[in-house]
């Protein structure tokens, strides 16, 4: 009995069980990855919150450079790539500043390095401005050309005095006057005079890449219009009827356009007697493709060609570049 009891002792204390060890630290790690995070997060903050004052002024000074402006306004400074050890000073943002604003962009630094930045801009406006009178230029002589072959067809036929020609800021302007030759008083049926002069025209228009708008216009006679309630309906009937005939010779549709003014848009001052024939007419205006700021420099681009002038043939303008070439060459042998 005592001896199974002491065995029975002896039983309990092998099997005894020890409670498993517990690491109450394990919070330590979280805590650290915590503030590694928050530190990162402050020197980006930091990074972003500074801007380098001397790569600012070395950028301005490459775009004063990239677009042909005086680099004066750096002298007395050590160049960008000259090897000085310049020492860069940081400009803090405004914190309550809206980066984007624009408001504060050359704040910090001295007058030469705005004046810097200032002239890159005006010297990009510059070029900016070349560009577009070149443009221009360009398109005057293209639309001066256009006005030659036009001339060429309509004097084949003996019609050039029923044509004028001007290049404004919309392109090229194809004034017919639209006298009894070409409609009818208040009709706007062509005439076969007008198909005659239009015929003429159209060829050289098929083959342009530009679109076309017809203005009809008439004169300032008080005249009640017999077959249409008012001019208006005349004058766009007459520039409809115009569109028509294009179409009818091979012209797109969606490159024409019709536009009736009435008697809004005079050519010549009313109260001069020709105004009674020379208001009432048709224009085809060969449109531009220049962009606006670039098309509002055409007239100026296009010289004496900007005031309505009878049409110039390919052989007068031939003609007359050969005489302007001899009276420049006369100049610079006397020089």
């Amino acid at each position: 009995m005592s001896s199974g009891g002491g065995g029975g002792g002896r039983k309990k204390k092998g099997h005894e069980e020890h409670e498993e060890h517990v690491n109450h630290e394990r919070w330590l790690v979280s805590y650290a990855d915590m503030l590694t995070l928050l530190f990162v997060l402050f020197v980006v903050l930091f990074s972003m919150s500074s801007v380098d004052q001397k790569k600012f002024a070395e950028l301005a000074a490459g775009l004063s450079a990239g677009f042909g402006a005086d680099s004066a306004a750096f002298s007395g400074q050590s160049a960008p790539l000259d090897g000085a050890a310049n020492t860069a000073q940081v400009v803090q943002i405004d914190p309550g500043s809206n980066p984007g604003d624009g408001t504060s962009g050359t704040e910090g630094l001295n007058q030469k390095q705005k004046d810097a930045v200032e002239a890159a801009i005006k010297a990009e406006d510059r070029k900016k401005a070349s560009a577009n009178a070149e443009k221009a230029a360009q398109e005057a002589e293209d639309l001066k050309e256009v006005e030659n072959k036009i001339a060429d067809a309509l004097a084949k036929e003996k019609l050039l005095g029923n044509a004028k020609f001007t290049i404004d800021a919309r392109g090229l302007v194809v004034t017919i006057i639209t006298n009894e030759v070409v409609f009818a008083g208040n009709r706007a049926d062509l005439q076969s005079g007008g198909r005659k002069i239009l015929g003429a025209v159209a060829p050289t228009l098929v083959k342009l890449p530009n679109k076309i708008e017809v203005d009809g216009h008439t004169n300032q006679l008080k005249a009640k219009t017999t077959f249409y309630p008012s001019g208006w309906e005349l004058s766009s009937a007459r520039a409809s009827t115009v569109v028509r005939f294009f179409t009818e010779h091979s012209i797109a549709k969606k490159r024409l356009s019709a536009v009736g003014f009435s008697d809004t848009k005079p050519l010549i001052d009313p109260s001069d007697p020709r105004s009674v024939t020379q208001n009432r007419r048709v224009d085809v205006v060969i449109l531009t493709t220049l962009t606006a700021d670039q098309a509002a420099l055409l007239p100026s681009a296009a010289g004496s060609d900007a005031k309505l002038h009878t049409g110039q043939t390919t052989a007068q303008a031939k003609t007359e570049a050969a005489a302007e070439a001899a009276e420049k060459t006369s100049t610079t042998t006397h020089d």
